[in-house]
């Protein structure tokens, strides 16, 4: 008879615990889809302009700031001769003079423009490229380890083939650049699209999504992530692939760029002129940085969700 009781009590604790579970379980629910759409909420509001300032603007000022206070401390304490290490000053005469002469701009889109027609091109070239390679099993085993050998490549290497066999004109700058940023694109498209999950591909062919339809609608927003990281390592190969080719190639007809500039200051034994392109040279891969792929990367982040603003 006890035993019947324990056995009684031992049900009735039981259902009352269940009970119990059963009665929070709503709230329990309505707290985690709450939190769920919290998470899901996007911030649409700007931050002050204060804290823009403070947060983005503010530490590489202050790095750039750093620099030059160090780099004048060691002129004034004399660590190296005047033609070997120039004082900040000796530098920012060559950007005066420069821009008194006009030259300055001329510098700077000479290889600005050759610079991001041949991306274009290479970009023209490597996203079909990348989609061959991906998508067809032959192929991939027939040229994507070639790919990967000549992303690999210094790109100055291909400066005297292409000066002989093109000559010393523009069509050769841009073969430089196209055989250094094509691999980089191909690759990082082949590797975004790797990552796929298989279930989207099947679900797309379900729906109809095939050849071209699946290339657009499936394969490349699929692959983005990727194809944007490769995107942006062309364009560092491209600009680099452009200075060697303006370094050891020069001419009349090719005017002077950046990389000539560079070369111009080594001859002349100029330390503040190769300061100054240089300083050029870094300017104008942190603008394209900061101006085409910063926001690229922040939009692709964003649509997935991956974006925090704080």
């Amino acid at each position: 008879m006890a035993s019947t009781d324990t056995g009684t009590d031992t049900d009735t604790e039981k259902d009352g615990s269940t009970a119990v579970r059963g009665a929070r379980t709503p709230g329990d629910l309505a707290g985690v889809e709450a939190g769920l759409d919290a998470l899901d909420a996007v911030q649409t509001g700007r931050a002050p302009l204060r804290e823009t300032l403070i947060r983005k603007v503010l530490p590489p000022v202050t790095a750039v700031a750093l620099v030059l206070v160090v780099w004048q401390l060691l002129v004034w304490a004399h660590v190296a001769p005047d033609y070997k290490l120039p004082a900040p000053s000796a530098v920012w005469g060559e950007v005066r003079e420069a821009w008194l002469r006009g030259t300055l701009l001329d510098y700077i889109w000479t290889s600005v423009s050759r610079g991001l027609l041949g991306f274009l091109l290479a970009l023209a070239l490597g996203t079909p490229l990348g989609l061959l390679v991906a998508r067809v099993s032959f192929v991939r085993a027939a040229i994507g380890p070639i790919l990967s050998g000549l992303q690999s490549l210094p790109s100055v290497a291909w400066v005297p083939p292409a000066v002989i066999w093109l000559g010393l004109n523009d069509s050769m700058m841009y073969a430089v650049i196209l055989l250094g940023a094509v691999p980089s694109i191909a690759n990082g498209l082949v590797a975004g699209i790797d990552q796929i999950p298989p279930l989207y591909l099947r679900a797309g062919r379900t729906m109809g999504a095939t050849g071209l339809r699946e290339a657009r609608h499936i394969v490349m927003p699929g692959a983005l992530p990727g194809y944007v990281a490769g995107l942006k390592q062309g364009w560092a190969f491209s600009w680099r692939s452009l200075m060697a080719a303006e370094i050891i190639a020069s001419s009349p007809d090719l005017g002077v760029g950046l990389g000539q500039l560079l070369e111009n200051g080594r001859n002349n034994s100029s330390m503040s002129q190769v300061f100054l392109a240089i300083f050029l040279i870094l300017l104008v891969g942190i603008a394209i940085d900061l101006l085409i792929f910063s926001p690229l990367e922040r939009w692709v982040l964003r649509s997935r969700g991956l974006l925090v603003t704080r």
